[in-house]
């Protein structure tokens, strides 16, 4: 899936299915301290649930491609989809969201923002009304990213991975 709708200051990214050829460059992203820091699992199960989404017609993992370079992780999920989920209390046919930037130089330079205002975009044209993501509360920058790409905190939960401050984008609403 490409991005079709950019703001003239940002770029357009690509979103491609994550393949095994793509396991090793996300281990090695997930081993940034960056990253490392908010992903609590090992490499190894963090991979395994990886591998589960590729399989599951639940969630979407994808790579993000900027001018053809792999630069970060991004995955949208259906909590309905799941036994149990912590956000089935969503309105039916909200998505979540999770994304990771993999290169150390491109954090902190806006691309965080556009990535998930721009994927947002596209789950909006697919007809999800709403979009929810959950950083920890302790990551700010995070939290800034998500604010400037449209989200608004509306609840803080504890989920299995920890305490997320849960935030939505809703469909139509101008960021």
């Amino acid at each position: 899936m490409t991005a079709r709708t950019a703001r003239p200051a940002e770029p357009v990214y690509d979103f491609r299915s994550v393949t095994e050829a793509d396991l090793p460059m996300l281990a090695a992203w997930l081993a940034e301290p960056h990253v490392a820091e908010w992903w609590d699992d090992a490499i190894e199960v963090s991979l395994a649930g990886i591998r589960e989404a590729m399989e599951s017609i639940d969630t979407e993992p994808l790579i993000v491609e900027l001018d053809g370079r792999p630069i970060a992780y991004i995955q949208s999920y259906d909590p309905h989809m799941e036994d149990d989920h912590p956000y089935q209390d969503q309105p039916f046919g909200t998505l979540g969201m999770d994304v990771t930037i993999g290169i150390p130089d491109l954090v902190g330079k806006g691309h965080g923002t556009a990535i998930v205002r721009q994927f947002c975009d596209l789950l909006f044209e697919e007809g999800a009304p709403r979009v929810v993501i959950d950083p920890n509360p302790a990551n700010k920058r995070a939290i800034r990213a998500y604010e400037k790409a449209g989200f608004s905190a509306f609840d803080t939960r504890t989920t299995i991975f920890g305490p997320a401050l849960m935030m939505a984008r809703d469909a139509g609403e101008d960021d």
